[in-house]
């Protein structure tokens, strides 16, 4: 497993785009937590995200590389707009159902972040969606440091961007679907 800091991160940070670009599975650091991610829009690179986190079934959120996208790819209010970038997911329905690969929103919404941290300048370089998910098996303990990063993920992921331990907790799950904001407790 290659391992980079977000230093040697940001001064390869053209190949880190073409590796994201091509498909490759890693984990990079968000506002919060650690996330384990991919193209959201290969179907390829998204079926191994579900195979290392045993998670077959429920959707994934995904970080959009701009509001821009957000508003051209989903229905936002621009109020809830204003809250990105931050430690929200907010909850969608899609405008365009071919943002994202079919196995990613498994339906017509789609959960959006934008995180408040220097890797969301990574994802804007790149122009497309990034599976957000947290870097474990689903069900089990999230991922705050190399130290609780179970080999199950790790070995099986191409690289990590790693940034020193976590103390954060996985984003607050706003679902903006209905008539009302919603929060969704995990």
């Amino acid at each position: 497993m290659e391992i980079l800091s977000e230093e040697e991160a940001m001064n390869s940070i053209d190949d880190i785009v073409l590796r994201i670009r091509q498909g490759k599975v890693f984990i990079y650091p968000t506002d919060t937590i650690y996330g384990i991610g991919c193209n959201a829009i290969d179907g390829s690179a998204v079926a191994r995200v579900r195979e290392i986190k045993k998670r077959n079934e429920s959707p994934f959120s995904v970080i959009a590389p701009s509001k821009q996208w957000i508003r051209e790819n989903c229905i936002i209010g621009e109020e809830w707009l204003k809250k990105l970038p931050g430690s929200y997911t907010l909850i969608l329905r899609l405008r365009n159902t071919h943002a994202v690969a079919p196995n990613v929103s498994m339906g017509s919404t789609l959960g959006v972040r934008i995180p408040d941290c220097w890797f969301s300048e990574v994802i804007s370089k790149t122009g497309i969606p990034l599976i957000s998910t947290s870097a474990n098996i689903h069900g089990e303990k999230f991922m705050t440091s190399l130290e609780n990063l179970s080999p199950d993920v790790g070995n099986k992921v191409d690289f990590v961007i790693y940034e020193g331990e976590k103390h954060g907790m996985p984003s607050k799950i706003i679902d903006l679907t209905g008539d009302s904001p919603k929060e969704i407790i995990r």
